[in-house]
């Protein structure tokens, strides 16, 4: 069973114009179109600070191998440098709308199936703006 994710109105909006410019649905945009599909939708200053949002930057491990990342999570045109991971990605994808502490199987990128944890969102730009410093 999936984790329950959250996702702001806004990135919700953006995120499916995206999805609907692109052609036909496969892989990661498909697989982000049924993320948002069962998603709980707040207002972004309702969102917790705890929570991956676009722009956030989030330390996170991949299993197996359980090697740890920290990447912000970026629309495709902003995926420019190992720093960032495009939502449009399978590990992208995965971590939208997740909480720290959680987990999630999902699929790579050859098939194999990965298991995401969410080990502390480092920034969240609706935090950052709503001024409580995390």
């Amino acid at each position: 069973m999936k984790p329950n994710i959250i996702v702001t109105t806004e990135d919700i909006d953006r995120l499916e114009a995206l999805i609907g410019s692109m052609p036909p649905l496969q892989g990661a945009a498909a697989g982000l179109l049924e993320e948002l599909q069962r998603a709980d939708v707040v207002e972004p200053g309702e969102i917790p600070p705890d929570v991956v949002t676009m722009n956030s930057v989030v330390r996170f491990t991949i299993t197996p191998g359980k090697e740890e990342f920290c990447r912000r999570l970026v629309y495709p045109r902003q995926a420019v440098d190992s720093s960032t991971v495009s939502v449009l990605s399978p590990v992208g994808s995965a971590l939208l709308g997740l909480a720290a502490g959680s987990c999630i199987e999902w699929p790579g990128p050859t098939g194999e199936q990965l298991f995401i944890q969410i080990v502390d969102v480092v920034h969240q730009p609706e935090s950052a703006a709503a001024g409580d410093g995390h």
